[in-house]
């Protein structure tokens, strides 16, 4: 800043105060959040008497880029109000502003005040209000936008694939995806972490070996979602291959992003070890980093570990985050650590102002059903708020855990009224196969019939199995009574073979 400071002086005392385009720099420069400075940017333009619309929209642009989204809105209310005509390179800041607030009625209007000066067919502005539309979660208006743009560029393709998969319909963003007659970085990656945040993980990784039978090099986006997929799927052959190509590579070190990426995909497949040498040698960490590391030593087990790592990152003073409870109950679950687990969520909410989500509770329950407190448990579950601010689905989760412990505990009356409940909160076959398993394992056949017969008659179908297994880099998919796959003669084959062998040995 220092320097930028001389450089305008030297504008001022050489006479060229008034250049435009050199005031913009300034600006443009002062906006940086990383080495600017956005009040020094603010006093300058507070100076201008006036100011034109590049010298406005850079300032538009310092405010959003530095989260001053509210501001970013009123220099563009002042620029209407003085009369100048906002252009092409006003509405993508302003529009992605109203987004950031989640605005839909404000975004509404700005988008109305483009079409009024003339920015029907942009293709700027059209990129922008499909992006933001998608962020509302209104695909359908982000698809009349798209099919107005007389001229699309690969942005506008990315855009609109990622409008789809952000709601869901993946299909509608693979035909999307198929009809763009360019396929950059952005489209390829809109597409690949479109499958992945959908939970098709298999799908992200066959279109990744698409995207590579094109000969073009992923970046850093789509790397971090082929780990997510890998991790989900426990294909770490493909996951150590990203590891070792992107050290190939030798471009730069490793963002925060794609090590995080590597320790879920390490420990998720069962490598804690490497993934805890990745998190050791960080030179910096944030939340999502340290909640995968104690999510790790979690669910592999290391719950002791676990909670010591949890107390390391409060001494290092970042502040922890629903997800990181989350991953701090099931550590305490692991260890069975009940008491220190309940001591943990007075501090959640008491310390940290964090008010539990029905996750929470169902780790809770879970955790207190399985050290056979199940008095407590129900207690906490009658504690929760009300199904109205979460949603039926999820109250469901804490009530089909205290299910499952009472079932393993052998509590018929209490695994009656949670299952009664769970009856009323959705339309799953869980709690049906539970409750009817429980009857039957104490010899209560008739009560079992009356479940089953229940199901039958509630229209409740039993969800088929389904497992997969990664051979060679190839993630193989099974589903239980399905004869698809290519192999199964083989596998069944095999599966006789050993049949055969365990018999030999008794």
């Amino acid at each position: 800043m220092k320097q930028l400071k001389t450089a305008h002086a030297h504008l001022l005392t050489s006479g060229h105060g008034s250049d435009t385009f050199a005031f913009s720099r300034i600006l443009a420069f002062c906006s940086n959040p990383l080495h600017g400075s956005l009040s020094h940017g603010w006093n300058l333009f507070q100076r201008i008497q006036n100011p034109t619309i590049c010298i406005c929209n850079t300032m538009i642009k310092a405010f959003f880029l530095n989260g001053h989204l509210t501001n970013a809105i009123h220099i563009y209310s002042q620029i209407l109000q003085t009369g100048l005509r906002p252009d092409n390179y006003t509405f993508p800041y302003v529009l992605k502003a109203c987004s950031g607030l989640q605005s839909f009625h404000l975004g509404e209007l700005v988008h109305g005040q483009s079409l009024k000066l003339g920015f029907w067919f942009d293709v700027f502005v059209g990129n922008s209000l499909i992006s933001m539309y998608s962020s509302f979660g209104n695909v359908r208006a982000a698809r009349c936008v798209f099919d107005e743009i007389p001229f699309r560029t690969a942005v506008s393709w990315t855009a609109m694939v990622s409008g789809y998969a952000k709601s869901g319909d993946v299909e509608t963003a693979r035909m999307i995806f198929d009809e763009s007659p360019m396929k950059d970085l952005g489209v390829w990656g809109s597409i690949i972490s479109g499958y992945v945040q959908n939970n098709c993980f298999k799908e992200g990784l066959v279109m990744f070996r698409q995207m590579q039978s094109t000969g073009m090099e992923p970046d850093e986006g789509i790397f971090v979602s082929i780990l997510c997929a890998c991790a989900n799927l426990g294909a770490m052959e493909i996951g150590i291959w990203v590891h070792r190509y992107w050290n190939q590579l030798g471009r730069r070190p490793m963002s925060v992003r794609l090590i995080t990426g590597l320790i879920d995909m390490y420990a998720k497949c069962g490598c804690l070890g490497i993934a805890k040498e990745l998190f050791d040698e960080m030179p910096q960490r944030d939340i999502v980093s340290w909640n995968a590391m104690i999510s790790g030593m979690a669910m592999n087990g290391d719950g002791e570990n676990a909670i010591r790592l949890f107390s390391e990152m409060e001494k290092d003073g970042v502040r922890p985050d629903d997800i990181t409870f989350i991953a701090i109950f099931t550590a305490c679950n692991h260890s069975g650590n009940a008491y220190e687990a309940l001591r943990l969520l007075d501090r959640m909410c008491r310390v940290y102002n964090i008010d539990p989500k029905m996750e929470h509770y169902g780790c809770l329950v879970d955790l207190l059903g399985r050290a056979g407190l199940l008095k407590e448990a129900k207690e906490l579950v009658l504690r929760m708020p009300d199904s109205s601010r979460h949603g039926r689905s999820e109250e469901a989760i804490a009530w089909r855990a205290l299910l499952s412990c009472c079932c393993s505990h052998g509590q018929a009356e209490m695994a009656e009224d949670a299952a009664e409940r769970l009856f009323l909160l959705e339309h799953h076959s869980g709690a049906y196969v539970l409750l009817s398993n429980l009857y039957a394992a104490a010899g209560k056949h008739d009560d079992a019939r009356r479940i089953r017969k229940m199901m039958e008659q509630r229209g409740v179908g039993k969800a088929p199995g389904c497992s997969s297994v990664e051979v060679d880099g190839v993630v193989h998919e099974f589903v239980a009574g399905e004869e698809r796959h290519l192999q199964m003669e083989e596998v069944h084959g095999v599966l006789r073979k050993m049949d055969k062998q365990m018999d030999d040995f008794g």
